[in-house]
């Protein structure tokens, strides 16, 4: 008699119905340990290939074995606390769960129901297929799921019979399009609704307006809100949001970054979120910093710029620390000799092609000039591995962390709580160029990050929409 059998006599037969019975592929263990409490009232099978699986896996230092541990890890600690209860499925409220009220079933006796002939029966894949179409036979009046990160595991689960689902519940956004940009517009009749009651004052060159208001309400602490030149204004108007309540709000001017007199090593702002981009970059008030968008928007050379110009001219930090995550685009090429700085090497082309704009000094400075100039930028330039940054604590550092769009959110965790005191992070990527398995852009530690940040008095968000490279490159972006 399977576990399934086995719940014919639980006093509760409506939960059968009223409730699915959710069978989990290893990938969604390994990829997020904590969805065995993420079914909310909903019931969990697992087969016993999957801990099979989960055991296969749990050796090494990856992302992916640790998630294995910690997924044994909760497993022994619920099975460990009711095992007579095991057939008849063990309750997850009782492990601290707000939102877990089902049960958690392991599969104990074997299944009575083969899969297709035309599936292997020796891959674990098609062991825990065969696990959900016995589950569902053996239980007609109830909905039984497989969820799998795998998308051919779906398939072949539909292509049998078995209703199959993704895990959602790992992403921020089922709609990335709605993902915080960190600015708005404001409608042209704003300041004839908004402006009767201003307040303005000076402050370092800056001035500052408290405006009252229904939109006020909906404004978030650093973003920058705009307006071009309309009806009611002559010039643009661009500014962030630096405190804001109920119905009022504390708008203050920015430092125009696109005239060559506030110029950051050199570099000016080439549009208007360029400019919104150096002004949280150059604020030491902001602790962290996301700026998303296309290749070619200038997400690199404006942070490092910005990095340089704090680093060996304001002395705020007292080096730049570049990393990214080592994924290929296309076939890996092997290991990479030398020290951790020499391997990292092939993963930086952007920073080299960006240090030698940034490097570039008058002609009259000569070679001795700009070799100096090159010493004294490389000296302070470290690149670094994600794999040694657990245990690390940075302080009065500038943290660019490249690519971040690769990273999933407990990998972002890991970095951004390595901040000590003095230092700034600022995370760069295109979430529209994920190459991590399993990772979306609704998934994504990017996504994650700003979703969560957005609001904080420390933190600044922009998303780059204008490339800047060439007008080959902006044209094939659009056409290709």
């Amino acid at each position: 008699m399977n576990a399934t059998r086995a719940r014919r006599s639980d006093p509760k037969p409506a939960r059968h119905i009223d409730t699915k019975l959710f069978v989990l592929d290893t990938n969604v263990l390994m990829h997020d340990p904590t969805s065995l409490f993420r079914f909310e009232e909903h019931d969990i099978y697992l087969p016993m290939i999957t801990l099979e699986e989960l055991d296969d896996h749990k050796k090494g230092m990856t992302e992916v074995a640790r998630n294995a541990r910690q997924a044994s890890r909760f497993l022994d600690e619920i099975v460990s606390s009711d095992e007579g209860n095991i057939e008849k499925g063990i309750a997850l409220a009782s492990f601290g769960s707000k939102d877990a009220s089902g049960r958690l079933f392991l599969q104990t006796h074997p299944i009575n129901r083969d899969i297709p002939h035309s599936l292997a029966s020796a891959k674990a894949d098609n062991q825990i297929l065969a696990v959900a179409l016995d589950l569902q036979h053996e239980s007609p009046g109830r909905q039984v799921v497989l969820v799998s990160k795998d998308i051919n595991m779906r398939i072949k689960a539909r292509a049998i019979g078995v209703a199959a689902e993704d895990y959602f519940n790992d992403k921020v956004l089922e709609d990335t399009d709605l993902l915080y940009t960190g600015m708005r517009e404001l409608p042209e009749d704003f300041w004839a609704k908004h402006g009767k009651d201003v307040e303005s004052w000076q402050d370092h060159n800056r001035t500052l307006y408290k405006i009252k208001g229904p939109l006020c309400g909906s404004f978030l602490t650093n973003e920058f809100v705009y307006q071009e030149p309309g009806k009611e204004t002559e010039k643009p108007f661009y500014a962030i949001v630096v405190g804001q309540e109920a119905k009022t709000a504390t708008l203050k001017t920015l430092r125009d970054y696109t005239h060559q007199k506030n110029n950051v090593w050199g570099i000016t702002a080439r549009n208007r979120e360029q400019n919104f981009a150096l002004n949280v970059l150059m604020d030491p008030d902001i602790d962290f910093v996301t700026l998303l968008g296309q290749a070619g928007t200038g997400k690199t050379l404006l942070t490092l710029a910005a990095g340089l110009m704090q680093t060996l001219e304001h002395k705020l930090y007292s080096e730049i620390i570049m990393t990214r995550v080592t994924v290929p685009v296309g076939e890996d090429i092997g290991f990479l000799p030398g020290t951790e700085e020499e391997k990292m090497t092939p993963w930086m082309g952007a920073l080299e092609d960006n240090l030698d704009v940034l490097m570039k000094t008058d002609d009259e400075a000569g070679d001795w000039g700009r070799a100096a100039t090159a010493d004294l930028i490389r000296s302070r330039i470290k690149v670094k591995s994600l794999n040694f940054m657990r245990g690390r604590t940075f302080l009065n550092k500038f943290l660019i962390i490249d690519e971040a769009q690769n990273l999933t959110p407990k990998q972002m965790k890991t970095l951004i709580t390595r901040a000590g005191p003095g230092t700034k992070v600022v995370c760069l990527g295109n979430i529209a160029q994920i190459d991590t398995p399993y990772l979306t852009e609704g998934s994504s530690g990017l996504t994650y990050v700003v979703d969560h940040f957005k609001g904080w008095a420390h933190s600044g968000h922009v998303t780059l929409q204008r490339g800047e490279r060439s007008r080959l490159a902006d044209h094939a972006a659009e056409v290709l």
